[in-house]
């Protein structure tokens, strides 16, 4: 049993991690239009101001969730080769980032600058591939480009809902006018599981991963 020594001081509860736990799944169960310091203080148990005082606004509340999903990213040895490590990571990522798509969405725009997020994911790639034998520049243009595509592949499809997100697709799909998108309305049978299919993903990653090798390793 913990003594009360042992337990953080009443003014130090609830913790940033607490906090941004009940973030995240105010987002995931009530969509990220409900979060706000209320709803998050309210299953806390706490006033609002308390919330506020821990991230100062809504931003750095969001800033604060993001790098607590940093956590959930896999650690990879430094002896695994690059192109291993590399997908390792940004598939990790992928997922972290598919299991929680409103916060992936509201955090558009606003770049991922936590000192987990930092830690887990940047910092170690970047080593990995100077380690590796590229110069700095090729280091962090190949990152970039394989960051930007990982956003871009979670950012307009709820994954954690297929048959929801293809039946609004499909929805979209068919009000338009066949003769001014005839490729569109024409082939929904491939159109449609595109739009959810994490294999597209996948394939995409080990392709810039494959260029990458060719051009700088």
């Amino acid at each position: 049993m913990r003594s009360a020594r042992s337990r953080p001081p009443a003014a130090d509860r609830p913790t940033l991690d607490e906090i941004t736990d009940t973030a995240l799944a105010v987002i995931d169960e009530d969509g990220p239009e409900a979060l706000s310091f209320r709803a998050v203080a309210q299953r806390l148990g706490v006033s609002h101001a308390t919330v506020f005082r821990r991230c100062g606004d809504l931003d750095g509340l969001l800033a604060a969730c993001a790098d607590r999903l940093a956590t959930e990213l896999p650690e990879v040895a430094t002896d695994t080769d690059w192109a291993t490590a590399t997908e390792t990571r940004f598939h990790g990522l992928y997922e972290v980032l598919t299991a929680h798509p409103g916060l992936a969405a509201l955090r558009a725009g606003h770049a991922w600058f936590g000192p987990r997020m930092l830690g887990r994911l940047v910092e170690p790639q970047l080593a990995h591939s100077l380690a590796a034998g590229m110069t700095p520049r090729a280091a962090i243009e190949t990152y970039r480009r394989m960051y930007l595509f990982t956003l871009g592949a979670v950012a307009f499809v709820d994954h954690r809902d297929t048959k929801r997100a293809t039946a609004t697709a499909r929805t979209a799909l068919a009000a338009l006018d066949p003769e001014d998108f005839p490729v569109l309305t024409g082939h929904l049978d491939v159109v449609l599981p595109a739009l959810t299919d994490h294999r597209i993903y996948t394939d995409g990653l080990r392709r810039l991963i494959d260029a990458a090798v060719a051009e700088h390793l």
